[in-house]
């Protein structure tokens, strides 16, 4: 039996790990794995003789640079139709809370997801994921919110899991009831839709082992603060852990919401306090930012960098994927606008879309990082340094991806 499966050598590690160099940085490195984990990892220099003398199979890089697998923490790509025709309305001045207000938004992708076929859903998510994964992404949150009653938000749910079977990434759901109140339940039924959420579709979706995290729409055209707590509540009693969508288009209390849950994350954050910052900070929530959505819908407050590194507060990026407001299909272009539109520096960037976006997944033992006993995921880049992935604007630069130690669909070019 060999001392490992595969070797890899010939290029540059950006491992992300902390300390040490930017990047984590290893000129000249080696990964070893072994049973889909790192086996070892460093400079080739001081690999040990069993790895370098016997790999089952080996990988020369060609002076790439190699990351961890890109970790896209926030999307919503299980949905029917799209919303192009919103976009055209938005540039001629509606805004999105008058478009959603007016019954259009969210609830304009309910119609069309509920009205789609399973087959339907499931080709148009994978080409969606296809196109992530070949930008270098090998682990993605899914989150569902556009069936809006029990059947169709597990039907969201089971087409996400079974993308995991088709494509080399790994996926992790969220149950995302609590994202609009559907048409059905307008006016004083507010109070039974939340009852719907909490009674049935979270017993449903953590019986049935569909959802790894429950999240909220915590805004004043979605759902209140005590809502939302009555949703956290209910997950926490079926033993799923929660994540918030918060302050997005205003300072609604989100974040400090967030942080008395111990949410693995409050999302967007535009509008986030001093005061929910640090909140955030003392229940070790993690900022996610999504700067996706803050350019496509012409947002004006920015999330509160400067404050999360004050106080310390990790911030990852992740695309947003949805038709509504952030119709986005290159998770490098949103690393280049964390850096432009948010002030991030490059390496906050990519480790906002590796290592961090790991902890807000709670997955931060499994991928994020170059570290022995991770999982084999790694993605490779035609570039001369890991800056670059910020810094160019199209274009595609991913070699190819392994996960858990095997070759991604693009990894023919490496």
């Amino acid at each position: 039996m060999s001392a490992c499966d595969l070797l890899v050598t010939g290029g540059h590690l950006a491992t992300m790990a902390k300390g040490g160099a930017p990047y984590g940085a290893v000129r000249d490195g080696a990964v070893a794995v072994a049973g889909g984990r790192i086996a070892w990892v460093g400079p080739r220099a001081e690999l040990p003789a069993r790895f370098r003398d016997d790999a089952a199979a080996r990988v020369d890089v060609a002076g790439r640079w190699v990351t961890p697998g890109l970790v896209d923490c926030h999307t919503h790509l299980v949905f029917g139709g799209n919303r192009a025709r919103e976009f055209e309305t938005r540039l001629r001045g509606a805004t999105y809370e008058e478009i959603a207000r007016a019954g259009g938004g969210i609830l304009s992708t309910v119609a069309a997801t509920r009205a789609a076929s399973d087959t339907d859903l499931m080709d148009t998510a994978r080409r969606r994921l296809e196109a992530l994964c070949a930008a270098g992404v090998t682990t993605v949150e899914i989150k569902s919110g556009y069936g809006l009653d029990v059947i169709s938000e597990m039907r969201m749910l089971r087409v996400a899991r079974a993308l995991q079977r088709e494509l080399p990434v790994t996926v992790q759901t969220t149950l995302l009831g609590a994202h609009a109140l559907p048409p059905e339940y307008a006016g004083a039924r507010r109070d039974a839709y939340v009852d719907l959420v909490c009674q049935e579709m979270i017993p449903h979706a953590a019986e049935g082992g569909l959802a790894d995290a429950v999240d909220a729409f915590c805004e004043r055209i979605a759902f209140t603060p005590g809502e939302c707590a009555r949703v956290f509540d209910a997950a926490a009693a079926h033993g799923l852990p929660v994540r918030l969508h918060a302050d997005q288009l205003s300072d609604y209390g989100g974040a400090a919401l967030a942080a008395r849950y111990a949410a693995r994350s409050a999302d967007h954050l535009e509008y986030t306090s001093t005061e929910g910052v640090r909140a955030m900070a003392e229940a070790g929530t993690i900022a996610v930012l999504l700067p996706g959505a803050f350019l496509f819908l012409g947002g004006s407050g920015r999330p509160p960098v400067e404050a999360f590194r004050r106080y310390g507060v990790p911030m990852a990026v992740a695309s947003d994927l949805n038709p509504g407001s952030s119709p986005i299909l290159s998770p490098l272009l949103v690393l280049s606008f964390a850096c432009i539109l948010f002030g991030l520096t490059p390496e906050e960037a990519l480790a906002g879309m590796t290592r961090i976006a790991a902890r807000a997944l709670g997955m931060a033992e499994e991928v994020g990082t170059l570290e022995v006993g991770k999982w084999a995921d790694l993605a490779l880049w035609d570039v001369g340094h890991p800056s670059e992935l910020s810094y160019w604007l199209g274009g595609n630069p991913c070699a190819g991806t392994l996960h858990h130690g095997a070759t991604g669909p693009e990894s023919e070019r490496a």
